[in-house]
């Protein structure tokens, strides 16, 4: 796939394929591409030339089975954490009918059930604006669940967030992909949170794909690839001992990973 906006390559002759239910860490620096990729998969943009396929249908416009969350959250702050997340049901629901409410209730206990798999649910009736900027960025993931989606896509999900936070962030949204089995793509530039939560890992450099590999090959080598001469010691953020385990747990070996069918396509 390639993507120009105008003179400009954004993406050049990407090209790769996901199998069903692995976590994929995409590295690059800013302009690398990693958000144009993203925008691509979601039908934000549209490719110059190739396609993004799901199994063998192209993504010609945004899915319902596809959910994104960027960087600026975009919950409403004068609502509650479960109200915010119950408009993930609005691809299954009136403007109206959601506006007051009247969502099914298999709908509202998926917005519970969302709320308690990003660790949110004693603060469900909290207003969005009194939380912090983590407990914000994980009320998206909640409404990005109740979608009710197979592909989880998240542009960097953590980039204005203290290095804590963007570590329950991350254990969330991986615990979240793990037991809803969903493919997952994750824009990051901080290297670390990569190393601690990738399976798998997409680098670009100048809109072109450099590396595509698993924890066992993803070294120095693969980082200086990646990121050339720039400094990469500012993207190795703080490592704060209250770790994973409670929001995520351990990364398993993503080997069992790589036999899955289905996913996403090239």
């Amino acid at each position: 796939m390639t993507k120009r906006f105008g003179d400009t390559v954004a993406l050049d002759d990407v090209s790769f394929e996901i199998p069903q239910g692995e976590f994929v860490i995409v590295l690059g620096v800013s302009g690398s591409g990693k958000s144009t990729l993203l925008r691509c998969m979601n039908a934000l943009e549209t490719p110059t030339e190739g396609e993004i396929r799901v199994g063998d249908d192209p993504v010609t416009s945004p899915r319902d089975d596809i959910a994104m969350i960027f960087q600026q959250h975009n919950i409403i702050d004068q609502m509650t954490a479960y109200s915010n997340a119950l408009t993930g049901s609005l691809n299954r629901n009136s403007f109206i009918g959601s506006l007051l409410q009247l969502q099914d209730e298999s709908d509202k206990l998926q917005a519970l059930e969302a709320l308690n798999t990003v660790g949110l649910l004693d603060e469900a009736q909290q207003s969005a604006k009194r939380m912090s900027g983590g407990q914000q960025q994980r009320v998206g993931i909640a409404r990005a669940l109740v979608q009710d989606p197979t592909i989880l896509l998240a542009d960097e999900p953590v980039a204005s967030l203290d290095p804590g936070s963007s570590q329950q962030v991350m254990g969330y949204l991986r615990t979240a992909a793990r037991k809803r089995d969903l493919t997952a793509v994750i824009s990051l530039h901080q290297v670390n949170l990569a190393r601690k939560f990738g399976e798998r890992f997409t680098g670009l450099r100048d809109g072109q794909k450099v590396f595509d590999g698993y924890r066992d090959e993803f070294d120095m080598d693969v980082i200086d690839q990646i990121y050339g001469d720039i400094d990469t010691e500012g993207m190795f953020a703080a490592d704060p001992d209250e770790a994973t385990e409670a929001s995520g747990g351990s990364t398993d070996d993503a080997s069992s990973k790589r036999a899955s069918s289905g996913g996403m396509a090239k």
